[in-house]
């Protein structure tokens, strides 16, 4: 734990007197994945057989298991790098609350998303179906009001698009770029599927959609004469919020993804976001019980040899300092795309030119334990609060959906590191300390909350090298994405990174493929989901 004199540290001067911050940075695992990037190769003393072995405790390994499990397959066993299951949709929990460490919501799905619906349902966020079969969702499960402010000119305004003081030029703009995600919207192809939908599989790959993708959201925008700063500060504000990457970074097709996709004029509850304070981690914490005794954490895969009739993998168990092997007949692998050349063997000479398509952005994420909730200017505190002119997504408020208005609560501040260079983001992300991390968190939310770092009792921050694939321009409908997902012998992949979009969607959805995949290769008897 590392502690931090506030106020003195920095010279700022308040109502509050100089306190200590406590905390640190709590993760991810990188130097015992980076073992495996330096060559770590050792053999196992013992071996275990599975009918399938799932690396990786992700919303895709999980939703393999929530497959086999749902299907009456329980000869599987999961492995986990990490010291907790989940991936980037993985909790904390402390005195004050529990918190998301990444993933923090997920979108209302339509009918037409049955995994989804069903696992929600599991969970209890289903409240019951209209006449045409449409979902609708448990109350304390949607995003309670107010949802969203950003903060603009020195004040906290409702929404996300700051309106106030707009020119005509301006909001003209804004108003085309909606009617445009209108007609995206409820474009149909001649098969009667929309452009965009979540996942990707359910949507069109028709050429008008697919031309999308030849360029990126900015070139998109340029194409229009879109030039207001407001509008281009909205846009690319979801490109950061949900892919970690700037307008020219960013696909033109996932661009539009974001806003198209959930909305639907034929469902009011379309668009509409379930939450928990833990974010995702409700998700997480009832598959991984569903998964009980098959998931091992601390387990660093450090070889995957595919046998022909089996897979042979070798693990690293970092409590005990033990190697093991297990003789799988299949293999799940739910792990990202850039692990793919180290230790599956078939790769590791000549890793296929396919994976270094796969580009990642890192990000910062910390949770920020106050002793009060924060003051500021303007519109109240929301769930989630954007501010207009910085480099962070801002921050969401863990207490919002327990009602609670005052008192202790914990912020989930976001930081995607924008550069083009990822390796020296990822450097630049892994050397910063935390009390580097601390001092810019605190310069960039005190002028939206006066006297902030006062309220500050722990930060703790965590460091995604990996954190999401970008969905850059060419590369969503390019071969290379489309080799990423092919089988490798009895080696299937399931990742958000085969859909080119880290959404909680995607991960479900190539987590149940991949697992109905395995159980049809076995011959046994499921109906699927997809």
């Amino acid at each position: 734990m590392t502690t931090l004199a506030a106020l003195g540290a920095w010279g700022c001067t308040g109502p509050h007197p100089k306190h200590t911050i406590t905390g640190s940075i709590v993760g991810g695992a990188h130097e015992r994945g980076h073992r495996v990037r330096d060559g770590f190769r050792p053999r196992p003393s013992r071996k275990e057989r599975f009918d399938v072995a799932i690396l990786g405790s992700g919303m895709a390994g999980l939703s393999s298991a929530w497959a086999f499990e749902r299907a009456g397959f329980h000869d599987y066993v999961i492995l986990e790098l990490e010291d907790a299951p989940g991936g980037t949709s993985r909790y904390g929990e402390s005195a004050v609350s529990s918190y998301p460490w990444a993933a923090h919501y997920v979108t209302a799905p339509p009918a037409a998303n049955r995994p989804l619906t069903a696992l929600l349902e599991e969970i209890g966020a289903l409240a019951g179906r209209d006449a045409a079969g449409r979902p609708s969702w448990a109350e304390d499960m949607l995003i309670r009001e107010p949802e969203e402010r950003v903060f603009f000119r020195g004040e906290w305004f409702e929404g996300l698009y700051p309106n106030v003081g707009s020119s005509t030029r301006e909001s003209q703009q804004f108003r085309e770029f909606e009617q445009e995600v209108m007609r995206w919207s409820t474009w149909r192809d001649d098969r009667g599927r929309p452009a965009f939908a979540s996942p990707r599989a359910l949507g069109s790959d028709a050429a008008e959609v697919r031309a999308l993708d030849q360029k990126s959201v900015g070139e998109w925008l340029d194409a229009r004469h879109w030039d207001s700063a407001r509008l281009r500060w909205f846009v690319e504000y979801a490109c950061r919020d949900d892919f970690g990457s700037t307008l020219y970074q960013t696909s033109a097709w996932a661009g539009l993804h974001y806003f198209a996709s959930r909305v639907d004029t034929a469902d009011e509850n379309a668009g509409a976001f379930l939450t928990w304070p833990e974010g995702n981690g409700r998700l997480v914490r009832y598959l991984a019980q569903m998964a009980r005794g098959r998931l091992r954490l601390g387990a660093l895969v450090t070889e995957v040899a595919p046998q022909g009739d089996s897979v042979e993998v070798t693990y690293w168990d970092a409590s005990t300092g033990e190697t093991r092997g297990i003789e799988a007949r299949h293999v799940v692998f739910a792990l990202p795309r850039f692990l793919a050349g180290p230790l599956l063997v078939p790769y590791q000479d000549a890793p296929p030119a396919h994976l270094s398509e796969t580009v990642y952005g890192a990000w910062m994420v910390a949770n920020i334990t106050l002793s009060e909730h924060p003051a500021g200017r303007g519109f109240e505190l929301a769930w989630d609060n954007v501010l207009y002119d910085s480099a962070s997504l801002g921050y969401v408020v863990a207490t919002h959906q327990d009602g609670r208005g005052h008192g202790p609560t914990v912020l989930t501040y976001y930081k995607p590191m924008l550069q083009d260079d990822v390796r020296a983001a990822r450097t630049q992300l892994l050397e910063t300390q935390w009390e580097e991390w601390v001092a810019q968190i605190v310069s960039d939310l005190s002028p939206a909350h006066p006297g902030f770092e006062g309220w500050i009792e722990n930060v703790d921050v965590f460091l995604w090298g990996h954190a999401m694939v970008r969905p850059r321009p060419r590369f969503l409908w390019g071969e290379a994405l489309a080799e990423s997902a092919r089988p490798l012998g009895r080696v299937h992949f399931a990742h958000t990174d085969l859909s080119g979009m880290a959404l909680v969607e995607e991960a479900q959805y190539w987590g149940v493929r991949a697992a109905e995949d395995v159980m049809r290769a076995r011959g046994h008897t499921f109906a699927s989901w997809l």
